[in-house]
């Protein structure tokens, strides 16, 4: 993939993608800790079927697609994602020039090298914490390089957290171009058929996306070369993926032609169609322009397609938000969109914070005003050079069922935390364990002073942050957090954990809400009581506020937005923290997990042990699981947070012995929505 910004000078795809190769192999040398056969679970990636000549680079495994099987592989169960694709809404967009039903957005993401990734998070909080789903209709897990693999699954807390949101994950397969070691072979190898006339390889791709539990491939082939015969092959390879994989979705890039060889057309054309006719959607190469792309949406529909199902490729990767982009050529302002767009790399957004000052509050400001504009307002997006896509693209939602729970949980922290309490100091990442969190950054209405709102790591009621509102609060401010379609009645409840931090101002606090009446008629904005907290700060409370019962709801009404109202009745500067929101009705807790058991396990130079567990789904369970989350029992009765999955399988890569204790139990328990815990399953293990 090369790069194709529209200035004078343009910088090939090719040096980016060597940099980035150099930069992945150097990145897996540092992060293979252990010795060959580590029991540390690694995301997977492979060749199509020949090796490189050669080794392997510290810390890199070289494994073939063709003689893969999830029998034969050891890290699977860490790697399986298990949370579903969830639906989503529309809800009415927020300002007046976001459209509905029009363009969407894809995104191809590097979260790491491609060797070295771990499976299930990290013991940092320096990581790409992807939350803005809301505006996403596609991920690409992306990397791949010739020196490590080039068939890339993602791995299970990226798909988890995009299918808790509504988001399809595509794996990648990327042949490089030959200056950067890409071997034609490699190409040929992919489609080459079976006795059967088949694809073998593309078999295998469906065995695997169907294994670990995501949702198709973006397939990018940039190695030159090639001939028509291949060009034909590779067609109908995409055509049989695609047509064998049923419910996988397949993107093409804009890179080989029907000839065979490799020549980025930057739309859609006589050259290329036929690999869009093949697929479900195509990435066009970046150096559109806007006559090409209305002919390309044209022809799109010439063929009984949409047009947006053309993604017209945006590189962030080197100036982010400072990116020289045609936005009337994608997304008018004033008219229809033409296609859908796609950015390359936006985690620019954390990459080009300096490495000693990635605080994750920090990277979560920059990357709201990437999705949402300078002003951190998607109701009133900037209109200057850069065009967030909130000033586009209508948000979605997946709030449609009780019970509803948020702790803002980014999906890293600086600490765990418990109801409060902090059950580890360790810094974390593992964005399965993200919570669905405020899709419109940030939407606050108020006729005084507009306060700070964002989230914060220096406490928490559940997870690894809260959200903080700071400011001086001499009017009301709605701070609007969720679009919704949940159902009311009257034994609906809405709780909020929440307090003010030392030297804050007294706040009152109410619910926001907008319901729709059970007969119809129009919505209605109501203001309901939540308490006031005194000034200074008092620690962690929760009030319960009894919805339906309040607005008489017995049946059949819906909530359609979700918001708090804040006022300061003495005055001064507020510090308010939001840790915990939820919206109920009845939901018993889980049961608990079948018996977990230690699979591996070795004990290290350093005391600690490392170790891999595995346990089964608790068994007639009256509630249903979100995630586990595993303890370490202490002497004495307290826990240590261990971390935590949605799957069934977890790597703990240091067990700390406490006060020389012969043996150590790990209890894992099941976590629903609500976040109540299922009594323990437990496992002890000697030292």
């Amino acid at each position: 993939m090369r790069q194709g910004v529209p200035v004078r000078k343009r910088v090939t795809r090719r040096s980016v993608l060597l940099t980035a190769a150099l930069a992945a192999a150097t990145g897996a040398a540092r992060a293979s800790t252990g010795s060959e056969g580590t029991l540390q679970p690694y995301a997977s990636y492979w060749y199509p079927d020949s090796l490189p000549a050669g080794s392997p680079g510290s810390g890199i495994v070289w494994r073939s697609l063709r003689s893969w099987t999830p029998e034969g592989d050891a890290d699977l169960p860490f790697n399986r994602a298990t949370v579903p694709l969830a639906a989503r809404f529309t809800p009415p967009p927020v300002n007046a020039t976001a459209q509905a039903g029009q363009a969407r957005v894809s995104a191809l993401v590097s979260f790491a090298p491609t060797s070295g990734n771990p499976a299930q998070g990290s013991a940092t909080a320096d990581f790409y914490a992807l939350t803005h789903w809301a505006y996403l209709d596609e991920l690409v897990f992306w990397g791949g390089s010739s020196g490590e693999g080039l068939i890339l699954a993602p791995n299970a807390p990226v798909v988890d957290a995009a299918h808790r949101n509504g988001v399809p994950v595509l794996g990648t397969v990327f042949l490089p171009p030959a200056a950067y070691g890409g071997q034609l072979r490699w190409t040929r190898e992919l489609v080459r058929r079976g006795p059967d006339g088949g694809f073998p390889l593309a078999d295998q791709l469906i065995r695997v996306a169907r294994a670990y539990g995501f949702d198709g491939w973006f397939l990018n082939a940039e190695t030159g070369g090639g001939d028509a015969r291949l060009g034909a092959d590779t067609r109908d390879f995409v055509a049989y993926l695609r047509a064998r994989g049923e419910k996988l979705r397949v993107t093409w890039y804009d890179a080989m032609t029907l000839a065979g060889d490799v020549s980025w057309q930057n739309e859609l054309n006589d050259r290329n169609a036929a690999f869009f006719e093949a697929s479900d959607s195509m990435f066009l190469n970046f150096d559109w322009d806007r006559a090409g792309l209305v002919s390309s949406a044209r022809r799109a529909e010439g063929r009984k397609r949409g047009r947006y199902e053309l993604w017209a490729g945006v590189d962030v990767e080197a100036n982010g938000w400072d990116t020289r982009v045609d936005w009337d050529a994608v997304v008018p302002a004033d008219g229809p969109h033409v296609t859908s767009y796609g950015f390359y790399r936006p985690e620019w957004t954390w990459k080009s914070l300096p490495a000693n000052a990635r605080t994750p509050a920090d990277f979560h400001v920059r990357d709201d005003r990437f999705w949402s504009g300078r002003a951190l307002d998607p109701a009133a997006p900037d209109s200057g050079a850069w065009r967030p896509p909130a000033a586009s693209v209508a948000d979605r939602s997946t709030l449609t069922a009780l019970p509803f729970a948020t702790a803002f949980n980014t999906g890293h922290g600086l600490g765990w935390y418990e109801r409060g309490t902090r059950l580890s100091d360790s810094a974390w990442n593992h964005l399965g364990l993200q919570d669905r969190l405020p899709g419109r950054r940030w939407v606050v209405r108020t006729t005084g002073p507009r306060p700070t709102v964002g989230f914060d790591f220096a406490d928490a009621w559940r997870g690894g942050g809260s959200l903080l509102v700071t400011g001086g609060l001499t009017a009301p401010a709605t701070v609007e957090l969720f679009p919704a379609r949940l159902p009311l009645s009257e034994a609906t409840v809405v709780e909020l954990a929440h307090r003010t931090d030392d030297g804050s101002a007294a706040v009152r606090v109410e619910l926001a809400l907008e319901v729709a009446a059970a007969r119809g008629g129009p919505s209605r904005l109501v203001h309901l009581p939540a308490g006031t907290l005194r000034a200074g700060g008092r620690g962690w409370t929760t009030a319960a506020v009894r919805v339906g019962r309040a607005l008489r709801e017995r049946a059949g009404g819906t909530i359609l937005s979700l918001g708090v109202r804040l006022g300061s009745p003495d005055g001064g500067t507020a510090r308010w923290r939001l840790g915990g929101l939820a919206v109920r009705d009845t939901a018993p807790p889980p049961g608990p997990p079948g018996a977990p058991t230690i699979t591996a396990s070795r004990t290290d130079a350093d005391g600690t042990a490392a170790l891999r567990l595995a346990w089964t789904a608790p068994v007639r369970s009256p509630g249903s699981v979100r995630h586990y989350e595993l303890h370490q029992l202490l002497p004495g009765g307290g826990r240590r947070f261990l971390g935590g999955t949605c799957g069934h399988a977890y790597y703990v890569a240091a067990l700390r012995r406490a006060a020389g204790e012969a043996a150590t139990r790990v209890e894992v328990r099941a976590v629903d929505e609500l976040y109540a815990s299922s009594a323990p399953a437990s496992v002890t293990f000697r030292w």
